[in-house]
């Protein structure tokens, strides 16, 4: 949508009140709960979710009873989403800290000033961004449009809110009931093992007996993670389910029949679960990093021509006298660079404070800063291209992590200094990844709403400064109230899990190598076939397939509902009104489940236990139905449509 062709729903001309204090004060209120709902589903899944469709819905809701206008809706709902996009960042990283041993619980200060700067530095780079890749981009950013739309339509009819609300008390219910810290009544799911028969192979001549078997697993009957599939689509979600069919079904029990008997009296499942958690997932980790450089190969032509384009606009800007429509003003150029220096600065401090080598902490920083500001500009395009729920920040994190630690390597500082370096840029160049593709989208549903691009970028500012001091709570709650902590099977932290393996390897120098080099072929071979996104393939791989399935369960969903809207001839209206509403229950469904999820962690911190009634996986596959209830019957119903909205949410 190039600027030249373009006209905002508020016009330049229209001087709306905006930039607010209540605004602000609900869009870092709702920044605060959103994120903690990601935390938890994020160390579930492996995955977050775009909190804008959402925190959009909440905002027309709240600031119609408060009397705000439209663009102080936009500043809530770009408020807000900060939160989700800052703590994706940081449950992909932070965690790996605790899982390396180098804390043995969340850091709050440290973890704080981690996000703090990641935070910033992610709306600083956008700030240089903007311009080249939304104004004068034509890029389809899918869910942005399909935000404006919704916030358009809450001008003239139902919100939608209903639904948001009332999916996440269901999902807060049935969390309730199948938590092994509420009263639990629900099995999440069972499994089972198929042994083989024994099988006797001449290798060298010498003949050994060889055995082994399939170990099935469940989809989990998880409201969230079957929004996750929903929301995502068929198509990802069974990319993903590929990766882990791939894993479970092949390479994992290859590996145990390779391995020979399996020892008399051993626990099946702790031997699969050994075989992929040591072995299968440092493939993933090989295949992951051939994604990512793949993805950064095939964007070095329009990632160079903006960054090229976006400081020679900027610098024009800069230098012209005439006067400027709001709707094309940032934040000063001149701010931003006094602003990077001064980042500077507690950057190479918390480097320095895990390796006492102030040379290799300023090279480092430089490397952080660099990387983070290029793949910034990956992760915006492909948020254009995909929408946010699709941005694979984790994988764009990985190149900053393993160069950060091959420069501990040569810098010879080794141990958990060197480790804590490593991790401590991909924290920060996460955390910037997520508030970078996140307010890129944000800054795009302004654009087409008429909003004011500095006064979002200080209210992104704003809401990152606040929430960076609030996040940790709910992380170290999840991680001290949940049997296992944080990295075991119910909160398995799989991208954190990455990063510590990957640091510890390479500073450590025990890197399983040869796996790695295994994933990298792998990768490459679905490159050459051009197999659709071998990153989230590996992702498959690397997550629970118990977790994949789930996710897959709902792409499912998704494919029938696509299938008998299309089947019944959905007018156009129709149609986006039917994918608002699902989209709005899948939100609500996960975020009442992950809310619910970090509340009972925090009863069971305040010693507070409530009795478990059974464990039932047959009475689990009740919440499936419950799911395909709300997230496609309620769907299909249709309303009278009022011409005059264009676009009906009910």
């Amino acid at each position: 949508m190039p600027t030249k062709d373009f006209h905002p729903y508020v016009p330049a001309e229209t001087l709306f009140k905006e930039l607010s204090i209540k605004a602000l004060v609900i869009g870092v209120a709702l920044a605060s709960v959103m994120g903690a709902a990601n935390a938890y589903i994020g160390l579930k899944a492996g995955m977050t979710i775009s909190a804008t469709f959402p925190a959009a819905v909440i905002a027309i809701a709240l600031m119609r009873w408060l009397k705000g206008s439209i663009l102080e809706e936009n500043i809530v709902r770009t408020t807000a989403t900060v939160g989700e996009a800052l703590v994706a960042g940081a449950i992909f990283t932070l965690p790996a800290f605790i899982v390396t041993g180098i804390w043995t619980e969340f850091n709050y200060w440290e973890s704080t000033v981690i996000m703090l700067v990641g935070g910033i530095l992610g709306v600083l780079f956008v700030v240089l961004l903007r311009r080249i890749l939304i104004d004068e981009s034509d890029l389809p950013y899918p869910e942005s449009i399909a935000c404006a739309e919704i916030v358009k339509a809450g001008q003239k009819g139902e919100s939608g809110a209903k639904y948001v609300f009332g999916a996440l008390g269901i999902a807060a219910i049935i969390e309730f009931l199948k938590n092994s810290r509420g009263i639990k009544i629900f099995g999440e799911n069972f499994s089972g093992f198929i042994p083989f028969k024994d099988s006797i192979i001449a290798i060298g001549g010498k003949e050994s007996t060889y055995t082994g078997g399939l170990f099935l697993q469940s989809p989990l009957a998880s409201p969230a993670l079957v929004s996750v599939g929903y929301i995502i689509g068929f198509e990802l979600s069974a990319i993903a389910w590929a990766g882990g069919v791939f894993a479970w079904f092949f390479l994992i029990p290859l590996g145990v029949f390779l391995n020979g008997r399996i020892p008399a009296g051993a626990d099946v499942a702790q031997v699969f679960h050994d075989v992929w958690y040591y072995q299968v997932r440092m493939i993933a980790i090989g295949a992951m990093l051939i994604g990512a450089i793949h993805t950064l190969w095939g964007l070095r032509k329009p990632l160079v021509e903006g960054i090229v384009r976006a400081f020679r606009d900027l610098r024009g800007i800069r230098t012209s006298s005439e006067d400027v429509s709001r709707l094309q003003k940032d934040i000063p150029f001149s701010w931003i660079l006094i602003g990077l220096f001064i980042l500077t600065v507690p950057i190479t401090t918390i480097y320095f404070y895990y390796t006492h080598d102030l040379v290799a902490s300023i090279c480092v920083a430089v490397i952080m800063i660099v990387t983070g500001f290029l793949f910034t500009a990956v992760a915006g395009y492909l948020v254009g291209v995909m929408g946010g729920s699709n941005n694979p920040i984790s994988g764009l994190t990985l190149p900053s992590l393993v160069i950060a630690a091959l420069l501990m390597v040569l810098f010879g500082i080794s141990g958990k200094g060197g480790v804590a370096a490593a991790l401590g840029v991909a924290a920060v160049v996460c955390c910037a990844l997520g508030i970078g593709g996140s307010i890129l989208q944000d800054l795009k549903v302004g654009h087409i709403l008429g909003g004011t691009p500095w006064k979002m970028e200080v209210g992104e500012i704003v809401s990152v400064i606040i929430t960076a001091f609030v996040l940790v709570f709910p992380m170290a709650i999840l991680h001290a109230g949940t049997p296992g902590g944080i990295g075991g099977t119910e909160l398995p932290a799989p991208q954190a899990g990455l990063m510590a393996a990957l640091s510890q390897g390479i500073v450590g120098g025990t890197m399983a190598w040869p796996l790695l080099l295994f994933g990298a072929a792998f990768a490459i071979g679905l490159i050459l076939i051009k197999s659709p996104s071998p990153t989230l393939i590996a992702v498959g791989m690397y997550l629970p397939f118990e977790t994949t399935s789930a996710i897959f369960v709902g792409g499912l969903l998704k494919y029938a509902i696509d299938k008998t809207r299309k089947t019944r001839g959905y007018t156009a209206i129709e149609m986006e009104s039917s994918e608002n509403k699902g989209i709005l229950l899948a939100s609500g469904l996960v975020a009442g489940e992950a809310i619910t999820g970090v509340v009972l962690a925090g009863l069971f911190l305040a010693n507070i236990s409530l009795p478990a009634i059974a464990d039932s996986p047959t009475l689990g596959l009740l919440i499936f139905c419950v799911i395909a209830f709300l997230l496609v019957v309620i769907p299909l119903r249709k309303k009278m449509y009022n011409n005059k909205i264009g676009l009906g949410i009910g």
